[in-house]
């Protein structure tokens, strides 16, 4: 019986009472924070506690493959998109915990967008990407401004490799290190390849008697300290068994190696099914505003795979034999990095549809070429409807959040021949939620479009005006409607459960999101989108 193994069943075992300070409560199975979060906007989770630390995560929701820049005083970020357009969101922090968004700058569908390398290289920003498409590449484009514009993707015909990271080496030589332990030289103006790749580094594998899903070798992340070129790594797959992900690390006087691995690896992995944080990989070393270290990486919250990968925090250190280790409790309240200087954190989700530009935070989640579909007038989100029967055929629009119970309200009208509503999406093969044409309900389950459900009593069956709302508490979905304002909440007939709907079920790296879509022929307006999360 293999560690992992064990330790399930004595979770599965264990006494469920957990102490009054859930977060302090060392030994015990894990449960969510019986405390709650300190508030951000619309109540939000956040991470600052307002008293010098913090509580991971510090960017809550799917913000997978972290890529760091340090640039003076300020801190910029980006992380995978996938299919979602616009993607690559830029964030923007003076100390690390607190991060407002910037701009997206990436605004056409490429393909499925990997982790990404955000670099800064005379004066210039870079943005490498791995696309997976036909035929699947790496791309480039570049900003003189972090907040755009940005130029147009560059394929680099790199088709066999995924998660670039670009380094200048002391001769000015640039270059992009590669899954696999493999780098290739970049052209002066960093937009196109030198000669062939190069293996340089086998990484350090595991002993095999542990629970991972795969070695994948990937995420090489590079840094100059010491006298010695550190490279990080991820491996163990970013998914599967929750102790499967971890960081490793390897040293090197040149870029050429020879590469020396670090002989306490892993730096990081999760050991146990009680931690907090499973799967935690894929580390970026920067340094604090007061010159420290730190690592940001990503992993998924115990029992809540459907939020995807979110964005961790934790403090590193350099030994006095020039190695680092990360080696703290990141499930735990941590110290805030000293120097820095808080902004204002996160970004609303509610959304009044004023002015005339969909907001950063809005995404298609599927297909491409669907952003013409959507404008913003009259204080109104108008959203041309496409050929299908529901979100799986009809790309929908959703965002990103992070709470682990949440509810969305709106308001509702559209044409005969369509058909519109408010779901929790992952793919086009997996969401749940409810829709309406001019006839009656629909309920969305499984990813199918299950069946017919009559409009409540209060409601014409005809009517294609409507208000909308959804709650979503630690997996329970529960739908309901009602005509307007004056008229009670009418509680969908059907509750469901949510847990499963994530990328060890289905695949495709996502998260669950909240949606709204236009199916048929016309268009559907959604007006006053109200988001707020609950305890």
């Amino acid at each position: 019986m293999t560690v992992l193994r064990r330790e399930l069943l004595a979770l599965l075992a264990a006494p469920t009472a957990w102490a009054a300070d859930c977060a302090d409560a060392p030994g015990q199975p894990y449960l969510p924070p019986c405390k709650p979060w300190p508030k951000g906007i619309e109540g939000q989770r956040k991470a600052d506690l307002g008293d010098g630390r913090y509580l991971n995560p510090v960017l809550a929701g799917d913000r997978p493959d972290p890529t760091v820049l340090k640039d003076g005083d300020d801190y910029y970020l980006t992380h995978s998109s996938f299919e979602a357009v616009p993607g690559l969101l830029i964030w923007h922090s003076r100390d690390l915990v607190n991060w407002q968004p910037v701009a997206n700058a990436l605004k056409e569908a490429v393909g499925s967008v990997w982790a990404p390398d955000l670099c800064k290289h005379k004066g210039r920003y870079y943005l490498y990407l791995p696309v997976k498409s036909t035929p699947a590449d790496i791309l480039v484009m570049w900003a003189d401004r972090i907040e755009g514009p940005w130029s147009k993707p560059v394929a680099l015909g790199l088709h066999k490799h995924i998660d670039p990271t670009h380094v200048a080496d002391e001769n000015g030589q640039r270059w992009l290190f590669l899954s696999g332990g493999d780098r290739v030289r970049l052209s002066a103006d960093g937009l196109k390849t030198v000669g062939a790749i190069e293996h340089i580094y086998d990484p350090w594998h595991y002993p095999d008697d542990w629970d991972v899903e795969s070695f994948s070798p990937e995420g090489p992340k590079m840094l100059r300290h010491g006298g010695w070129w550190h490279m990080l790594l991820a491996v163990g797959g970013t998914a599967g068994p929750p102790t499967g992900h971890m960081v490793i690390a390897a040293r090197s006087r040149t870029l050429e190696g020879p590469w020396e691995q670090a002989p306490h690896n892993p730096l990081m992995r999760t050991t146990s099914p009680r931690e907090r944080w499973w799967s935690r990989g894929h580390g970026s070393l920067v340094q604090g505003p007061r010159g420290d270290w730190w690592m940001l990486y990503h992993g998924y919250e115990n029992s809540f795979h459907t939020l995807g990968r979110q964005m961790l925090l934790a403090p590193a250190r350099f030994s006095a034999d020039g190695w680092f280790h990360v080696d703290v409790d990141d499930g735990q309240p941590l110290p805030m990095p000293a120097g820095g200087q808080a902004l204002p954190h996160g970004l609303a989700l509610s959304d009044d549809f004023a002015g005339s530009t969909l907001k950063a935070h809005w995404q298609f989640l599927s297909g491409s070429g669907q952003m013409p579909r959507a404008r913003i007038a009259d204080g109104k989100l108008h959203l041309r409807a496409t050929p299908g029967k529901g979100p799986g055929d009809s790309a929908p629009l959703g965002f990103i959040q992070g709470d682990l119970a949440y509810e969305v309200e709106l308001d509702l009208d559209f044409d005969e021949g369509v058909q519109a509503g408010l779901v929790v999406f992952y793919s086009p093969r997996l969401y749940a939620g409810m829709g309406a044409n001019a006839k009656s309900f629909q309920l969305h389950r499984y990813g199918l479009d299950i069946r017919a459900v009559p409009k409540p009593v209060g409601m014409p069956a005809s009517s294609r005006r409507m208000q909308l709302r959804l709650t979503c508490v630690r997996h329970v979905l529960t739908l309901y409607s009602r005509a307007d304002a004056s008229q009670p909440w009418t509680k969908f007939p059907v509750q469901m459960d949510v847990t499963g709907y994530h990328h060890n079920t289905a695949g495709g790296f996502a998260s669950l999101r909240p949606a709204i879509y236009a199916a048929g022929n016309g268009e559907a307006r959604f007006s006053n989108l109200r988001y707020g999360a609950l305890d």
